[in-house]
C-alpha cells in the first residue's frame, strides 16, 4: 500500500532466505518500517528493536514482534539470548541510527554514541549469537566528502567532513574488522538522499518531505541560496528492495544505492508543483554554510552485485509521497 506492488517487482525469495528470522534495529523508522512492511509480507519472522526517539508507533506491523528498547543498552544482548532459545535469528538490518548531520556537529559524543557504540553493540550480539549476516544502512554523500568526484564511485577515497560521516565510516570498518577476526558476514549499503511515505517532516535529509509537507498544508517552503545545488533522490521502496537483494549476495563491502541523477533544488521544486497541480509558496534564503553543492552516486556496482536499479522515477516517486501526505492531513483534520 506504502508503496505500490513491490513484492511482485523482487526476485523470487531463494531457499537461504526462505522463512528466515529476520531483526530490524529503528524498524518503527522511516526506511525501518517500510523494510519490515515487506518483509512481512514475503513471510519472514520480524523482530523489530526501536527506542521510538525518531519511530513512530503508529508505523509499526502488528505481525512483527517489537521491543521498545536503545541500541546501546545491555537489555540488546537478553533479547538476543531470549530469541536464540525460540529459533536462532538469521539476518540483522541495522538502520538505527542518529541521523542528524547537525545534531553530530552540536554533540559528537553522543552520535559516536549511537552510531558507533550502539553499533557494536548490534554487531557483537551478531558474533555471540550466531547471526548469518548484517546489512547496515550506510551514507553516501556524508562518507565521501566535498571533493569527491561526480557522480562518485565506492572506491573514492572517503572524506567526511561531519561527524556523522565519520561514526558512519567507523562502523563500516569494524564490519570489515569483525568479518576478517571473526567470519561474521555483512554487506554495507551507502544511501542516497532517500525519500517517500513516512518521511516525517523536519529530518536531515528529509527535502522532499518538506517541500511536499508544506505543499499540501499551504506552507512557504525556503529554499537555501539559489536552489542550485544538487541531490541524488531515491525512492523507498527502491531502497527496500536493494535491502533484501543484500541478503541475497556473499559481497563484502560497500554498495551505493541511488538513482545516479542530480537533481538541483529548482527542479525539484517544480516537480512538486507538478504534482501538486499548482505553484507552491517559496521564497529564497541564505545559503547554508559550508553546505555540499554537488552529490550524486555512481551505481553501477548494484547493479552488477544486486542487479539492482532503481524503478521509481523522481515524478512518480513524488506523487505517492505527496498522497500519503494528503491522506495523513485528512486524518488529522477527523
Amino acid at each position: 500500500m506504502i508503496f505500490k506492488a513491490l513484492s511482485s517487482q523482487l526476485s523470487i525469495v531463494n531457499s537461504y532466505l526462505f522463512m528466515s528470522k529476520i531483526l530490524v534495529t529503528g524498524g518503527a523508522g522511516f526506511i525501518g518500517s517500510n523494510l519490515v512492511d515487506e518483509l512481512v509480507s514475503q513471510g519472514h519472522e520480524v523482530l523489530v528493536i526501536d527506542n521510538l526517539f525518531s519511530g513512530k508507533e503508529e508505523y509499526l506491523n502488528t505481525r512483527a514482534k517489537f521491543f521498545r528498547v536503545d541500541i546501546c543498552d545491555p537489555e540488546l544482548e537478553r533479547i538476543f539470548s531470549q530469541e536464540t532459545q525460540e529459533g536462532k535469528i538469521d539476518f540483522i538490518f541495522h538502520l538505527a541510527a542518529q541521523i542528524n548531520v547537525g545534531k553530530s556537529v552540536a554533540d559528537p559524543v553522543e552520535d559516536n554514541r549511537i552510531n558507533v557504540l550502539g553499533g557494536l553493540n548490534v554487531l557483537e550480539n551478531c558474533r555471540k549469537f550466531g547471526v548469518k549476516k548484517i546489512v547496515f544502512a550506510s551514507t553516501g554523500g556524508a562518507i565521501y566528502g566535498q571533493d569527491a568526484p561526480v557522480p562518485t564511485k565506492e572506491d573514492c577515497l572517503p572524506a567526511p567532513i561531519s561527524p556523522y560521516g565519520i561514526h558512519k565510516l567507523t562502523f563500516e570498518k569494524y564490519l570489515n574488522y569483525y568479518r576478517k577476526v571473526f567470519g561474521q558476514d555483512y554487506t554495507v549499503l551507502r544511501f542516497a538522499n532517500v525519500y517517500g511515505p513516512r518521511q516525517f517532516k523536519g529530518g536531515e535529509s528529509g527535502v522532499i518531505a518538506n517541500f511536499v509537507d508544506n505543499a499540501v498544508n499551504g506552507i512557504k517552503s525556503t529554499i537555501n541560496g539559489d536552489g542550485s545545488q544538487t541531490r541524488d533522490f531515491v525512492y523507498v521502496g527502491d531502497v527496500v528492495r536493494a535491502l533484501i537483494k543484500a541478503l541475497e549476495t556473499d559481497y563484502a563491502g560497500e554498495i551505493n544505492i541511488g538513482c545516479g541523477q542530480e537533481i538541483n533544488i529548482l527542479s525539484l521544486v517544480e516537480a512538486v508543483e507538478a504534482a501538486l497541480g499548482k505553484k507552491i509558496v517559496k521564497e529564497h534564503g541564505p545559503a547554508k554554510a559550508g553546505e555540499q553543492m554537488r552529490s550524486c552516486l555512481d551505481c553501477t556496482l548494484a547493479e552488477k552485485i544486486l542487479a539492482w536499479r532503481p524503478q521509481t522515477c523522481l515524478e512518480q516517486g513524488i506523487k505517492e509521497t505527496m498522497a500519503w501526505s494528503m491522506e495523513n492531513l485528512i486524518k488529522k483534520k477527523k
